[in-house]
C-alpha cells in the first residue's frame, strides 16, 4: 500500500510539474511586451465588433453650470471666452470658483437601474460612462483624488460602480472614459512646463487611477483620451497597456481604442476611433469606432439646448447604418444633467433607434462589410452581410414602389424580404438596372419603420 501511495505520489507531482512547465510556456508565448509591436498584434474581443452600437456618458462637474459645453472650466478660466465670462458675472457672486460647482453635482435622482433599462431598449450592446473628464473631477471615490471626486462630495456617491452593477444586471458591456490629462493640476502643469521631460502627474494620479478603476469595477472597455498634448512614453501607455492584456482581472475580454500618446490616434491601440465624429469614405482595414452626440453643440448637458441643434431619428439611424457598413462602431452620446437624468428627450431619440433595431438588428448586429459598402448611385443605400445573407439598407422609399439594386447579382435561389414584413417580394433582374425589386405599397402609418428599411437578400453574388 505504501509503495502504491508512493507511486501515485510521484505521478501526481510529475504531472502537476508538465501542468506548470505547459503553462509558463504558454504564458511565455502569449505574453505582450509593453511596445506598439507587440501590443498592436493582440487580437481584438470579438464582442467588440459584434455589439455596433454603443451609448456614450458625458457626466461630471460641467453638468452643473450646463453652459456651452463639458469644456466649460477651460472656456471660461483659460480661454476667457466672453460668453463664459458673461454668463459668471450674471449668475454667480464674485469669486465663485469652477471647484464651488462640485457641491451642486448632486446626483439625487441618478437611477442606474432605470438607465440600464433604458440602454436595453435602445439596443445599445456596450455604455462608454466618463470617469473623469480633463476637470479631473473623480466619478468614483479615487485615493489619488482627495476632496475631487463623487464619493468625497457633490452625490457622496460611487457613480461608477452603481453604473457597473446596473449594466451587468442587463448583460450590457462596460465602457469606462477616462482623462489622462487634467488642465489645471500644479503636477500636470509642472510636467508641462518641463517638456514632459518629468512624469510627476503621471505616476502619482494618472497611472493609479487607471490600474484602480481596472481592479475595482473590471471594465469590458477603456475608452482613453487627453492624451494630445504630449507623446505615450510620457503617459507610460505601453506599459500600463502590457499590464492590462498580460496580468489584469479583464486580460481576455477588455477592449481599448487609441487615444494612448499625441503619436497614437488612428495608429495604436486597440480599436481606432481617429478624431471625434470620425467617418471614414472607404473601408477600413483596422476596426473603428464612431463617437457622435445627439446634441451636436456639445458632449455634456445644457440647458440651453433647441431641439434644431439635436439630431433626429432619421439622422442617427442614417449614421448608423453607415458606420456599420464600413465596419464600424456606432457610439451615439447622451449628457445626463447634475440631477442624474436623461432628459426625455434624448430618452425619445435612443428609444427610437432602439425600435428600428428591434426589427433591423439582425442587419447590424454582428454583421459583416460587404463586398460594396455603398450604392455607387444617387440612392442613399447601404450594403451589410452575415452568412449567406446580403442586406440593402435604404433611407428613402421610392415614389414608385421600385427599388434598383445594381450591386447584387441574382441565382437561381435568391429570395428577397423586406424585415418587419412576412413573405418574400417579387424581383427580377435586368442586365442595365441590376436587380429590380417590387417593394409593397404601404399607407402612410402601415409599417412600425418611418426611415431606413432593410431588404433581406439570400442567395445573392
Amino acid at each position: 500500500v505504501v509503495t502504491m501511495v508512493a507511486a501515485k505520489s510521484s505521478l501526481t507531482c510529475a504531472l502537476l510539474f508538465l501542468c506548470a512547465l505547459a503553462a509558463i510556456l504558454h504564458l511565455g508565448s502569449s505574453r505582450y511586451a509593453p511596445n506598439w509591436e507587440s501590443i498592436d498584434a493582440r487580437p481584438l474581443p470579438p464582442w467588440f465588433d459584434e455589439a455596433k452600437f454603443g451609448i456614450f456618458l458625458h457626466w461630471g462637474v460641467f453638468s452643473v453650470p450646463s453652459f456651452g459645453s463639458e469644456w466649460f472650466w477651460w472656456n471660461w478660466q483659460h480661454e476667457r471666452s466672453d460668453s463664459y465670462v458673461k454668463f459668471m458675472e450674471r449668475n454667480y457672486r464674485p469669486g465663485f470658483t469652477y471647484a464651488d460647482f462640485a457641491a451642486q453635482f448632486t446626483a439625487e435622482f441618478y437611477d442606474p437601474d432605470a438607465w440600464a433599462q433604458l440602454f436595453q431598449a435602445a439596443g445599445a450592446k456596450y455604455v462608454v460612462l466618463t470617469t473623469k473628464h480633463h476637470e479631473g473631477f473623480t466619478n468614483w471615490g479615487s485615493p489619488v483624488s482627495w476632496n475631487w471626486n463623487a464619493v468625497d462630495v457633490g452625490p457622496h456617491r460611487d457613480l461608477v460602480g452603481d453604473f457597473s452593477n446596473a449594466l451587468r444586471k442587463r448583460n450590457i458591456s462596460v465602457g469606462l472614459y477616462h482623462s489622462l490629462l487634467e488642465w489645471f493640476h500644479p503636477l500636470y502643469l509642472l510636467d508641462k512646463q518641463n517638456g514632459f521631460k518629468t512624469q510627476y502627474f503621471v505616476f502619482s494620479k494618472t497611472m493609479p487611477e487607471l490600474y484602480d478603476l481596472v481592479n475595482r469595477y473590471k471594465p469590458d472597455l477603456i475608452w482613453s483620451d487627453g492624451d494630445w498634448e504630449s507623446p505615450d512614453t510620457y503617459w507610460n501607455s505601453t506599459d500600463f497597456l502590457a499590464w492590462l492584456y498580460n496580468d489584469s482581472p479583464v486580460k481576455d475580454n477588455i477592449v481599448v481604442n487609441d487615444r494612448w500618446g499625441s503619436n497614437c490616434s488612428c495608429y495604436h491601440g486597440g480599436y481606432y476611433n481617429c478624431v471625434d465624429k470620425f467617418s471614414p469614405s472607404t473601408l477600413p482595414t483596422h476596426k473603428w469606432e464612431k463617437c457622435t452626440s445627439v446634441d451636436t453643440y456639445s458632449w455634456g448637458y445644457r440647458r440651453n439646448m433647441q431641439v434644431n441643434q439635436l439630431m433626429n431619428e432619421r439622422n442617427i439611424i442614417s449614421e448608423l447604418v453607415e458606420t456599420v457598413s464600413f465596419g464600424g462602431n456606432y457610439l451615439l452620446n447622451v449628457g445626463p444633467s447634475k440631477e442624474g437624468l436623461i432628459v426625455p428627450i434624448f430618452q425619445e431619440r435612443l428609444l427610437a433607434v432602439g425600435k428600428w433595431l428591434t426589427i433591423n438588428g439582425e442587419a447590424i448586429y454582428a454583421s459583416k462589410p460587404w463586398r460594396v459598402q455603398k450604392e455607387n448611385s444617387t440612392v442613399n443605400l447601404w450594403y451589410t452581410s452575415k452568412g449567406n445573407h446580403v442586406y440593402s439598407i435604404f433611407m428613402s422609399w421610392p415614389e414608385d414602389n421600385i427599388l434598383k439594386l445594381q450591386s447584387p447579382k441574382s441565382t437561381s435561389q435568391t429570395t428577397v424580404t423586406l424585415l418587419g414584413l412576412s413573405g418574400h417580394l417579387t424581383w427580377k433582374q435586368s442586365p442595365d438596372l441590376g436587380l429590380i425589386v417590387s417593394l409593397p405599397a404601404l399607407p402612410p402609418g402601415a409599417f412600425p419603420v418611418e426611415a431606413g428599411w432593410v431588404l433581406r437578400l439570400e442567395e445573392v453574388n
